[in-house]
């Protein structure tokens, strides 16, 4: 081997040494990247967006039927979305922040304000719908990931809930999003909810939970936020909320009779009579379930039977 040859071995290895290290860091800041990417908690660039029902549409062979509902009322499962979408628009050219009050519905008009309540720990929060979905068939809405946080759920995943449109404040909504001037008594004006200062004490050892002020009429949480303090509601909730997969409403009671001894296969089915108006339904249901993860399959074998309007429901 030439004295050439000997001299190239030390730089061929430093070279090596060198490509090596800058791989590993390469890998190092890709994966930093995606680390961050997956903990965005920057404030997305707003975008101011429009008023929008639209038009029925199909996903997965499900037809919806956007429509204004200002009688709207359900009970059903939420569950949340957020770093995925973060900074991405929405249904109605908005921008989508996980970090505001916000929420998707696959139905009601856009921009307009719902109340969900966690039927589990009584908390109540005020979203803004703006964008459409869960188009999961046994979910009823998809709230933000700092709303399910401030309404206990985030670990969780999903929450048994009640979702109530609020009907005064999104017809106001409306108007503003279609330039409406509004009389000087019909406007919305939103005064920042002034801060309790909370006072951690020391019980037996251990650090004790803070808890918000009790007023008179209902308990209050005050939540701060780079924009203002958030109040979440504490109201009263029935402990004996329960889920069931209903198969559908009928009126007559021969046939809901039928359809109720054909899904007994799947679980106890049972009718469970509903007055709408003058009208009286029949509704096919089975349970009580137990989990979601029960409730989620008994779903898709109802789909799967010929029942494409079947949904979880919690009474």
């Amino acid at each position: 081997m030439t004295r050439y040859s000997l001299l190239r071995i030390p730089a061929f290895l430093a070279a090596c040494t060198i490509i090596l290290s800058a791989c590993a860091e390469t890998q190092l800041i890709v994966h930093s990247t995606k680390k961050l990417a997956g903990t965005n908690n920057k404030p997305a660039t707003k975008t101011k967006g429009y008023y929008k029902v639209g038009k029925p549409y199909r996903i997965k062979n499900t037809w919806y039927y956007p429509a204004e509902d200002f009688n709207y009322s359900e009970t059903g499962i939420a569950s949340w979305y957020g770093p995925k979408f973060h900074g991405r628009k929405t249904a109605n050219g908005e921008t989508f922040d996980m970090n505001t009050l916000t929420a998707a519905h696959r139905t009601l008009p856009m921009p307009s304000l719902v109340r969900v309540i966690n039927l589990t720990n009584g908390r109540s929060l005020l979203l803004r719908v703006n964008d459409r979905g869960p188009f999961a068939r046994n979910r009823i809405i998809d709230v933000s990931r700092r709303a399910s946080q401030l309404l206990g759920f985030e670990r969780q995943g999903t929450a048994r809930v009640r979702v109530e449109i609020v009907a005064d404040e999104s017809q106001r909504m409306k108007l503003k999003a279609m330039n409406v001037k509004l009389a000087p008594s019909e406007q919305i004006v939103v005064a920042p909810v002034p801060q309790e200062r909370v006072v951690r004490q020391q019980l037996g050892g251990q650090a004790a939970t803070a808890k918000p002020k009790t007023h008179r009429g209902k308990r209050t949480l005050s939540v701060a936020t780079p924009n203002r303090p958030v109040t979440v509601e504490k109201v009263p909730v029935d402990g004996t909320n329960r889920m069931y997969v209903q198969a559908g409403a009928y009126v007559d009671y021969a046939n809901a009779s039928k359809v109720r001894a054909r899904l007994s296969q799947y679980g106890p089915a049972w009718l469970s009579e509903k007055r709408v108006g003058r009208q009286k339904f029949y509704r096919v249901r089975i349970g009580p379930m137990q989990t979601l993860d029960r409730a989620d399959g008994v779903l898709d074998q109802l789909i799967s039977s010929g029942f494409p309007k079947a949904r979880i429901v919690v009474d």
